[in-house]
């Protein structure tokens, strides 16, 4: 009871604050999305769907954020073709969530038991407002105060996750995998809120974007906390047991350390190594299904035919091999639009494989997949040119050496928005939802030093200007650029808005 008050007036403190500072109050709602599927925290407010603590404070930000927007001379200055593929993911959530609806003349939720204000809370609304605070960041980072401020709050709902993963997973149970396993999906649901193949993919980028910040230490005492704060989330990370997120983390290290890091790539295996040496129940989990001890027995003979590299094809998909060819074969049947969302359950396609395989499967555990299967190709790249920009953007930036910002927010970017891409492979969603609220920050956080670099290079040479917007420029250090980075916003020549 008195944590729910504590937390309570905490909400509270910050609604009534953003009048006074709505980007503080932004990025302390940002911190309790580490808290936000907490038991603890209600989920409800005098029983109303979507009124609750963490709701109200997010109105209270972008109410006081739309007052104060003229005041700061906020402009809207984003790329254009960003703004144009923002509002193509918002067509592709929108049209999605109507053929949900609408599904056979019938209102979809009752296919699954929910109310229809449940259901535009859970498939529309949230969607939506879960990625807002980092268009917000975007909006109205135009001080270095206030980038390093939102970037810390961002990073520091992974550090939070990873504390609260640490605090309730005993350190026994990381012996043995299966321990391991049976303890975090229990534990971890209960205690912390967000599911272990969640928090375990979301922690997997968050060791390397955390890392990535150490440019912006002014000493050598601030760079080994930083360092120290990655390894505390890597080892939180190694205790969820998720296996797509430990593959997740190595896919990312590695493409970090091709791009820039090219001398950590010898020092990445040692920190494997020690991990695997605390977490020895890591190792097993990772390599469940590989060995005949790992086997999972325990399934219908029909999934169990089928060997990958010399293992076990359903223990190391987690029976996702059973589903995946039926949800190709149903994609293959509306390829361009496909079918709305919740397709699995809409389709009857999630019933029939619990039939045949006794598995249940309400969505395809394939992000890929899911997109295909909701809203077919055409709805596949309207939404997957997004993150291919940002990539991009993110990269130019983590290459870029002329300044530590460019590094760090570049680095935080790449590494939460690939951790997404790669564990999209297994699991998570296109659809933003809380576990994404850190990488839509992140990347709002990118474009505003994006932007902000471009306006800073507008004087120099248009020579230097260009080779500056490269992806992949030279590693060769580049002479300092001109300009302010974070110039005063109520000058009028700052407030001109920059070309894509």
């Amino acid at each position: 009871m008195i944590r729910v008050t504590l937390l309570l007036l905490f909400c509270l403190f910050l609604v009534v604050y953003a009048w006074k500072d709505w980007y503080k109050s932004l990025c302390g709602l940002i911190l309790l999305v580490a808290v936000i599927q907490h038991p603890d925290m209600p989920k409800t407010l005098l029983g109303i769907q979507g009124i609750n603590p963490w709701n109200l404070v997010l109105l209270a930000s972008v109410l006081a954020w739309a007052a104060a927007a003229g005041r700061e001379h906020l402009r809207w200055d984003m790329p254009r073709i960003v703004t144009f593929f923002l509002l193509t993911y918002l067509v592709v959530i929108v049209s999605s969530f109507a053929r949900m609806m609408l599904a056979g003349g019938a209102v979809s939720p009752k296919l699954v038991g929910e109310t229809t204000a449940y259901a535009t809370s859970e498939y529309l609304i949230n969607n939506i407002k879960y990625a807002l605070p980092g268009i917000l960041l975007f909006h109205g980072c135009r001080t270095e105060a206030r980038f390093r401020m939102g970037l810390w709050a961002c990073l520091g709902i992974y550090f939070l996750l990873a504390l609260q993963v640490i605090r309730w997973m005993p350190l026994s149970a990381a012996v043995s995998g299966e321990e391991l396993a049976n303890l975090s999906l229990k534990l971890l649901s209960n205690e912390v809120g967000f599911h272990r193949v969640n928090l375990s993919m979301m922690l997997a980028g968050a060791s390397w974007a955390i890392f990535s910040t150490r440019p912006l230490a002014s000493g050598r005492g601030r760079m080994f906390l930083i360092t120290l704060a990655s390894l505390i989330v890597l080892f939180g990370q190694a205790l969820t047991a998720g296996r797509t997120g430990y593959v997740t983390f190595l896919a990312v290290g590695l493409i970090l350390c091709l791009a820039r890091w090219r001398k950590y790539l010898l020092v990445m295996p040692v920190a494997v190594i020690a991990m695997v040496v605390l977490v020895p129940g890591a190792k097993e989990r990772l390599t469940q299904g590989f060995t005949p001890g790992t086997v999972d027995t325990n399934v219908r003979a029909e999934a169990m035919d089928e060997t990958v590299a010399g293992g076990d094809a359903y223990t190391i998909t987690a029976g996702r091999n059973v589903a995946w060819p039926f949800v190709i074969d149903k994609i293959g049947e509306s390829p361009v639009v496909g079918y709305g969302r919740q397709a699995m359950l809409k389709t009857g396609l999630g019933l029939f494989i619990w039939r045949q395989f006794g598995e249940v499967f309400p969505h395809p555990h394939n992000a890929y997949l899911e997109l295909l299967l909701d809203n077919g190709f055409l709805g596949f790249f309207m939404v997957i040119p997004f993150y291919v920009l940002v990539l991009k953007y993110a990269f130019s930036l983590f290459r870029d050496s002329r300044d530590p910002t460019y590094v760090a927010i570049g680095g935080t970017a790449c590494a939460l928005v690939l951790a997404l891409l790669f564990a999209a492979m297994g699991s998570q969603t296109f659809y933003p939802r809380e576990g994404a609220v850190g990488m839509w920050c992140a990347i709002g956080l990118m474009l505003r030093v994006y932007v902000q670099r471009a306006r800073r290079q507008a004087q120099p040479s248009s020579q230097e200007s260009k080779k500056a917007e490269q992806w992949w420029p030279e590693a060769a250090p580049a002479p300092a650029p001109t300009g302010e980075l974070w110039p005063d916003p109520a000058r009028e020549d700052v407030a001109q808005e920059v070309a894509p």
